[in-house]
């Protein structure tokens, strides 16, 4: 008997041991989640918000304490400041979406090596000019720096394959900046549009306009360009860029014209503020899907800081990609339906439809382009 509860009283203290340790990494009790937002809200209809609910929803499902930080204006300054002020008040695990936290990142990041840094769609090219070392790329990224890029491309070529097959023929691609994740998305389109009108056999019908706003956001000139081009009889635009898309849905709706969204699912918000039926589709990025895999790492145990990943498909499934169209997506029965695109995400995916990611050259193709520099 003596030695059967030595035995337990041994195990018992070895039981111990191990739940002493799983405070750690691989469980949820020491992560507290903060996201910054680069220099919109959380409630700006693209990046900031799909970060903001992905983590919110994981966090709160997962019982960790979560909150945002806004800085008060868009300046690296201004982003650090909300980073130092994170770590100040413990937390651990830090969120940050777009490109414009790149010289944040590269300021602190090597600061607080026990703080993981997860950045959404920040390049290595961001990174390394941030860090001075874009010529060689020489900058060796820290443990616990992650960020994922996408492959935009594959979006956008989604996007411009159901514009085509839905029916639409006057085409329009209205551009933010020309940052390498816009361009990708464009250039994307284009070649969509041109394999789904080469399958139909409507190159000589397709009339594609492309530009660049040169901003993230809707003005009165981007839309007076706007208004040109569906007076002119373009059918739908992809608006590609943060609130840009504003210009593109308030010409549209003078005309009962369209839109593609862009980053997430943007027709509950387009269709309720403009015209109930205006998005057509979206090129979504899987943000909130991003996150809530890289919380569920670091809770595991399984966190791989130290690069830049790129997402995008993993499964002949779509809705297991990083990169996808929406459920809102206008199919059309004989035209574009749900099953024709699971059949073109499978073709992609077992690598039977190549789409280029260059950004330096825009895409050999059969249809009319006219490439119109930026507006601004």
């Amino acid at each position: 008997m003596k030695k059967i509860l030595a035995l337990v009283l041994v195990l018992a203290m070895v039981a111990a041991l191990f739940v002493g340790c799983t405070g750690t990494e691989g469980n949820t009790s020491d992560m507290k989640v903060a996201m910054i937002t680069d220099y919109g809200d959380i409630t700006d209809e693209s990046f900031n918000q799909a970060t903001y609910e992905g983590a919110k929803e994981w966090c709160e499902a997962n019982n960790v304490d979560f909150t945002y930080y806004k800085p008060t204006g868009d300046s690296t300054a201004e982003r650090v400041a909300m980073i130092d002020k994170a770590v100040a008040e413990g937390y651990n695990v830090l969120l940050m979406p777009g490109f414009a936290f790149a010289g944040a990142i590269v300021e602190t990041v090597e600061n607080y090596p026990d703080v993981k840094y997860v950045a959404l769609d920040v390049s290595e090219y961001d990174l390394q000019d941030a860090k001075g070392t874009a010529a060689d790329f020489s900058w060796k990224y820290p443990a616990n720096l992650y960020s994922a890029v996408y492959q935009e491309e594959l979006a956008g070529y989604m996007a411009g394959v159901a514009a085509v097959k839905l029916g639409y023929t006057k085409i329009g691609y209205l551009g933010g900046m020309a940052v390498p994740a816009v361009v990708r998305y464009g250039y994307g389109f284009v070649q969509g549009v041109n394999d789904a009108a080469k399958e139909l056999g409507i190159v000589d019908q397709i009339e594609l306009k492309y530009v660049y706003g040169n901003q993230f956001y809707g003005d009165s000139d981007i839309l007076a360009y706007m208004d040109t081009w569906y007076a002119a009889g373009t059918e739908v635009v992809f608006a590609c860029g943060g609130g840009i898309y504003t210009s593109a849905a308030d010409a549209a709706k003078k005309v009962g014209g369209k839109v593609i969204g862009v980053d997430v699912d943007q027709a509950p918000t387009i269709d309720a503020k403009w015209t109930e039926g205006m998005t057509v589709t979206s090129a979504m990025k899987g943000l909130a899907a991003t996150v809530k895999t890289l919380l569920g790492n670091i809770a595991d145990g399984k966190f791989e800081g130290g690069k830049v990943e790129t997402l995008g498909l993993v499964s002949e499934n779509p809705t297991e990609n990083y990169v996808q169209l929406p459920a809102s997506t206008q199919w059309a029965e004989g035209k574009f339906t749900e099953d024709d695109y699971k059949a073109l995400v499978a073709a992609l995916y077992k690598g039977e439809i190549k789409v280029s990611a260059d950004t330096e050259n825009a895409p050999d193709v059969e249809i009319a382009v006219q490439y119109l520099g930026n507006i601004k």
